[in-house]
Formats: structure tokens, C-alpha cells, sequence
């Protein structure tokens, strides 16, 4: 089963997103990575949930290169190693879980190909578990309707990314979740900030002080600003800038009850 991220998949249609530069499109079981060849990451994920259909499965599978990629344009296990850095999933294991179980369990062991990793500091804080949480809340926010979700996450691909190893950390994270609201297709864009735990000039990682990991809500269009990626319907669906004082306003947040939806 290889079916990669579905258009259709809520009532609204909702394309993936298109990077400025070429990427190689690689689908797999209701997800889709974009990978940049030249970065070695992804410049784009896109999954669907059924949060209806979500099973709790042990965790299985392992991390291995996708053959269908040059090994070259990957950043495999070489980069992880004897250091502080996570291979951080961008497509979350249990996003893609849901159905019958055999397509339950295939979706979720295929999250473990390195184009879905991204280099992350190490060490889970309250910032970094609000961050891996964003989509169970909105899901939370979604039971109303369809209790259907779909998900774009990747790093910021910056030409100022510290190099390490052959290839440069991401300093910062993105994510837009897109469902089916009341009045049609409702969006909410998140950014992460590792900036004050990465430090590479002699290829060490620095010690993750507390809350060095900084999350915040912002206006989708400032996502699709900061990355060059056209996000297509999304900034139109954003609710953040009608419900701040000032647009552009990027939201600091602490807990899921500060997300605005």
C-alpha cells in the first residue's frame, strides 16, 4: 500500500505544497515527503489522518534509507551518529496508523525512512512535547466535524544553517494543519526554534538549557514568506489573523490551550 498524501482527502481539496526549488516526490502509505536532494531533507511532508480510524500499535520499525533516492541525497544514519541529535520524525509515527491494522502497521513503520527524519537536539522539554502534541489537539478541535486532519510539516531550509557533517542543521521547524470547519477548510500554522541548541562550529551540539525549544502559532502566510514554499488554499484558511489585534502577530506558546483555532 502506497499511496501517498490524497488531495481529496477532506471536503475542501487541498494540494501538496510546492517548494521553490525541485524536489523528488516520495510517496508513501498516506504520506508524501518532498525531499530536496540538494539540502538532503525534506522541504515538505504532507499526511492524512482519520482520527476516527487511529489505532494505538507498538512501535515498530527501524531507520533505513528509501532505495528509491540516491543515498547522497538522504541524510542517513552518519549524521546521527555519537552526538546529541534526534532523527526527528517530520510525519509522526501514528499520524498515518489508522484503518485496518496490516495498513495501519505498514504506515506507520514507513515514517522510519530518513527522507521523513530531520536533525533535532536532543533532550524532550515542555516546549518539544507541545510541539510533537500540536496535532492531537487540533484533532481534539476537529472531533466536531469529520475528525479528519491533514498535516504539513518540514524543516525551514535556510542558506544560514549551520553546516555539520556534509549537510546544514535546520535551526527552525514548520507545521500547518488544515481541516474541514463549519464554514469550509479552516488552517493553523506553528513554528519551532531550535537556534539556541544548535552550535556546530567544531561539531558539537550545545547542552539544551530549559525551554530552549520555542514554539509558537503564526499566520501561515508569514510560513509560506519564510520558506519560499507555496502553500497554496492554506493562508486564505488561517482563523490566527482575524483573531489578533495585529497582523502578523506570532503567538508564544507554553501549553495547547494557548493555540488559537
Amino acid at each position: 500500500m502506497t499511496d501517498g498524501y490524497d488531495t481529496q482527502f477532506l471536503a475542501t481539496p487541498l494540494p501538496m505544497p510546492i517548494p521553490a526549488r525541485a524536489t523528488r516526490t516520495l510517496p508513501y502509505p498516506r504520506f508524501s515527503v518532498l525531499l530536496d536532494p540538494e539540502r538532503r531533507l525534506a522541504a515538505a511532508t504532507a499526511v492524512n489522518i482519520d482520527g476516527a480510524r487511529l489505532r494505538e500499535l507498538p512501535r515498530t520499525g527501524e531507520w533505513r534509507l528509501d532505495p528509491r533516492a540516491d543515498a547522497d541525497e538522504q541524510t542517513g544514519p552518519d549524521v546521527y551518529a555519537r552526538n546529541d541529535l534526534d532523527r526527528g520524525h517530520l510525519v509522526r509515527r501514528r499520524d498515518p496508523g489508522w484503518g485496518d491494522t496490516e495498513d495501519a502497521r505498514e504506515a506507520t513503520e514507513a515514517t522510519f525512512f530518513y527522507p521523513n527524519a530531520a536533525p533535532q537536539a536532543s533532550g524532550f522539554n515542555q516546549s518539544k512535547e507541545l510541539w510533537l502534541g500540536l496535532e492531537d489537539h487540533v484533532l481534539e478541535y476537529a472531533e466536531t466535524t469529520d475528525q479528519r486532519v491533514s498535516v504539513f510539516t518540514a524543516p525551514v531550509l535556510d542558506d544560514e544553517d549551520p553546516p555539520y557533517r556534509g549537510i546544514r542543521i535546520p535551526l527552525r521547524f514548520w507545521k500547518v494543519a488544515a481541516w474541514q470547519g463549519p464554514d469550509g477548510l479552516a488552517a493553523a500554522g506553528f513554528l519551532l526554534d531550535q537556534s539556541e541548541l544548535i552550535d556546530t562550529p567544531e561539531g558539537l551540539l550545545a547542552a539544551p538549557p530549559l525551554g530552549a525549544f520555542r514554539t509558537f502559532q503564526v499566520p501561515v502566510a508569514d510560513i509560506a514568506g519564510i520558506t519560499g514554499i507555496d502553500l497554496g488554499p492554506l493562508a486564505d484558511a488561517d482563523g490566527l489573523p482575524a483573531r489578533t489585534a495585529r497582523p502578523g502577530t506570532w503567538l508564544t506558546l507554553d501549553e495547547p490551550h494557548d493555540i488559537v483555532l
